[in-house]
């Protein structure tokens, strides 16, 4: 599992890296929308499928206004030398990199091992959870019991989301 995100992770740097240098904003807008939705295929491997859901409505919806606005746009792109300053931003760029790589190390050495992890709030919804939510399959009963506004948060969220894309795209149409 470990390789496969790895690779998925690899093809999101690389589509990171295409936007910014894409000769057109439609194309920078696709690359960016790989990286959202390797994120999806990452969260799904990791068996974390609510996260999966609520990225990829909040990616759809954001690739769909964005490629909306792109095209509505007449902007023309102003084609500029590097010069010097193109060498100062590769160079900037790698020590940012590298100040990143260092924090991961650094964040990362304080984690559980892959596959194993600790039971902190969890462990009172596994041995309490069905007596004290009646429910048969334990996790209905901890979203709609212990979690509800929580997860009706999330549902409010992306109710809205949609219905902010549908305006938008109803007041496009009547213009």
């Amino acid at each position: 599992m470990e390789i496969l995100l790895s690779v998925i992770l690899g093809f999101m740097i690389i589509g990171a890296i295409y936007a910014l240098h894409a000769n057109d904003l439609l194309s920078a807008v696709i690359a960016q929308g790989i990286v959202g939705y390797g994120l999806v295929i990452c969260f799904l491997h990791l068996r974390a499928p609510d996260l999966a859901i609520v990225q990829i409505v909040v990616e759809t919806i954001t690739l769909i206004i964005m490629v909306a606005v792109v095209l509505d746009s007449s902007r023309k792109e102003l084609k500029t030398p590097a010069g010097w300053k193109g060498s100062v931003n590769v160079i900037l760029g790698l020590v940012f990199i590298g100040f990143m790589i260092y924090f991961f190390d650094m964040a990362t050495a304080s984690l559980d091992v892959f596959g194993e992890h600790t039971l902190r709030m969890s462990q009172t919804y596994i041995e309490q959870g069905a007596q004290k939510t009646g429910a048969a399959n334990l996790v209905t009963g901890v979203l709609w019991d212990f979690r509800g506004y929580d997860t009706l948060g999330e549902a409010t969220i992306l109710f809205t989301a949609a219905l902010g894309v549908l305006t938008v795209l109803r007041m496009k149409g009547k213009k």
